[in-house]
């Protein structure tokens, strides 16, 4: 299946993306979503409808900077989830955003805990699509992270100066760096 990426378009396609955004991220790892909505009209922020085969597939989102873009939520319809979908999305970013690093969060995969093997697999799944690991955990609002990334490298100072220039001050105070687990 071939991916497409679109803008959500009037209030069905914001719609679908709010019930993509609902059905694939915890509580825990949500933002208010009239923050991503606000953050996107303000430029902040790309968000894009995935279609695959003519039909809506999912959503991600970004957080765009000068040099590096933070893949923020990609989230597949379950339904479609296993068909390469997340594998093109991601290369078609990589293409989107060639000019800057591409990188992303992903919650530990060092935490033990009834979701690791899940945490794991993410990992391995965005290794497969050409993220390399930074070394950089981080705890961001209560949520231990992982960053990987493509065409860039950052460390802990490098990320948090990423959160005060294209999030937010706010947002920045809410990220504390933790030791990376030796292996």
């Amino acid at each position: 299946m071939k991916v497409v990426l679109k803008r959500p378009r009037g209030v069905l396609g914001w719609r679908r993306v709010y019930r993509s955004y609902l059905q694939g991220f915890p509580p825990s790892e949500r933002k208010p979503f009239w923050l991503i909505v606000r953050m996107t009209w303000q430029g902040k922020t790309d968000t894009w409808c995935l279609y695959a085969e003519g039909k809506f597939a999912g959503f991600c989102s970004t957080i765009n900077g000068r040099e590096a873009v933070l893949l923020d939520y990609l989230a597949v319809s379950p339904a479609l989830q296993g068909k390469g979908i997340g594998t093109q999305t991601l290369h078609a970013l990589q293409e989107k955003y060639r000019d800057r690093g591409l990188f992303v969060e992903i919650e530990s995969p060092f935490e033990e805990g009834p979701d690791q093997s899940e945490r794991i697999r993410r990992k391995q799944f965005y290794r497969a699509c050409g993220m390399e690991p930074f070394g950089v955990m981080a705890n961001v609002f209560g949520v231990k992270m992982e960053l990987l990334g493509r065409n860039c490298l950052l460390d802990y100072e490098a990320y948090h100066e990423f959160y005060l220039e294209n999030y937010s001050a706010y947002a920045a105070e809410h990220l504390q760096e933790l030791p990376y687990p030796k292996q």
